[in-house]
């Protein structure tokens, strides 16, 4: 603007110079009078000018500082909210369970279906071992079952029994023909008993003579002797039956014998194949197929983290606030904005007399498989008590590189007051201060960067 109002005025005195100029050129003093007058009016000019644009640069300058001094933030309050106790301790994480998996027998290996870092399933092939031999001994066992079925199908044969028949001594035909000689002599031995008895009489009578009376006596005598001899071939008989009938049972049990032995020769062929004893990852697997190996060869490890557990030492002053099923928090290093939870599974009864410490051992929730074997964790036992605290939103605390400190702006009277601060744990969005603010202090969350002890601020809706 004063640039403009200077070019008018120079415009204007060039214009007045022109017009006088002839006027002043006839004498040497007139001229002389022009350029003395013409600089006055210049100087003058030049001089309004300086004025007015002092005086713009002054009026523009206290609108920048009036801006400049006031800076424009979010605020919020300083929430003061209980904190519960706890007791911190550090540790490893390690497997729930882990496993050496062996094979029961020796052999070639011949396939592999695990790899490192695979999940396998309760039962879940693992390794299979060269079963040729294994099958080889089934098939002799299975030939064997077979032969001793067909001698106790011989058994019953001899003995004239049907398949799987029932034994009774009286339905055998050796011992049915001995019950039928047996009765037969059995009833010529009472007939000549009675002839023998008949003739007595009448040669007491003298009916008859004595002569022929001794010829039924000895036919009795005869008849008594067949009947003894009848009776031992019954008892023959009948024993062989029962011999045979016991042969029958040996060649059932040795069909169950070789039964056994097909059941080892199966047994033998599923002892190939290596299997998972539980679900869970394989931390190695040291085999490779062609390896030869034996019961006491590990063919792959297997871990189960889920849960996961860890350990950790207390020390003697804690260890009578923590029991089984107590409640834990885990943090890790890998996973800053997570905690996992679990429970204390066992404390140890003795402690360490070097340490005057007891190890913890806490099972942790491990769903999705985030945390691993070896982990460093931090973990927190929730204990009775506890005390209040401060807590702000995270944005409210500054961090500044310069002086490695945090900070925050306390808002008084429409002034930013720096306060350095000690941080504490951080729950959600929020964090704890454990100095350097008061319960509902009004604090600064927004360009923490242009803030200063001092600094003037016009505070904003959010």
């Amino acid at each position: 603007m004063s640039d403009f109002c200077f070019g008018c005025r120079f415009i204007k005195f060039h214009g007045y110079f022109m017009r006088h100029l002839t006027i002043f050129r006839r004498s040497n003093f007139g001229a002389a009078f022009f350029l003395i007058f013409a600089a006055l009016i210049f100087s003058a000019a030049c001089g309004s000018g300086g004025k007015s644009d002092s005086a713009n640069r002054k009026n523009g300058g206290s609108e920048a500082e009036k801006s400049e001094n006031s800076i424009q933030i979010t605020t919020a309050k300083v929430e003061a909210r209980g904190i519960a106790a706890f007791i911190q301790a550090t540790g490893s994480l390690t497997a729930q369970e882990t496993s050496d998996v062996a094979p029961k027998v020796a052999g070639k290996v011949v396939n592999v279906s695990a790899n490192v870092g695979d999940f396998v399933g309760q039962g879940s092939v693992i390794a299979k071992i060269d079963d040729t031999d294994a099958r080889q001994r089934l098939a002799q066992a299975e030939a064997g079952v077979k032969q001793s079925i067909a001698a106790v199908r011989q058994a019953e044969a001899r003995l004239g029994l049907a398949q799987n028949g029932t034994f009774a001594a009286t339905t055998i035909p050796e011992v049915r023909s001995a019950a039928a000689g047996y009765e037969q002599a059995a009833a010529e031995l009472k007939l000549a008993e009675a002839n023998e008895a008949r003739y007595r009489d009448l040669v007491k009578t003298g009916d008859v003579a004595m002569i022929l009376y001794d010829q039924y006596r000895t036919a009795r005598d005869t008849a008594r002797a067949r009947l003894n001899s009848a009776k031992q071939a019954q008892e023959t008989a009948i024993n062989a039956a029962k011999q045979n009938n016991q042969a029958i049972k040996s060649a059932e049990a040795a069909v169950e014998a070789a039964q056994t032995q097909v059941a080892t020769a199966r047994s033998a062929i599923s002892d190939t194949i290596v299997r998972a004893p539980f679900a869970g990852f394989v931390g190695s697997r040291p085999v490779a197929v062609g390896e030869y190996v034996s019961s006491a060869s590990i063919v792959a490890t297997i871990l189960r983290t889920n849960p996961i557990k860890i350990q950790i030492q207390v020390g003697e002053a804690d260890v009578p606030f923590i029991s089984i099923g107590k409640g834990v928090s885990v943090e890790v290093d890998a996973y800053k904005d997570r905690k996992f939870a679990g429970t204390v599974t066992a404390v140890n009864p003795a402690l360490d007399p070097t340490s005057r410490s007891a190890i913890v051992e806490a099972s942790i929730e491990n769903n999705g498989n985030a945390l691993r074997a070896g982990m460093f964790a931090t973990a927190r036992i929730t204990k009775q008590g506890g005390n209040a605290g401060f807590f702000v939103p995270r944005a409210a605390v500054y961090n500044d590189q310069s002086t490695q400190s945090y900070r925050v702006f306390a808002i008084e009277d429409g002034v930013a007051k720096l306060r350095v601060v000690q941080l504490g744990t951080e729950e959600g969005d929020t964090i704890q201060i454990i100095n350097g603010v008061n319960a509902d202090e009004t604090i600064a969350t927004s360009n923490l960067q242009q803030l200063f002890e001092g600094a003037k601020i016009e505070i904003i809706a959010q």
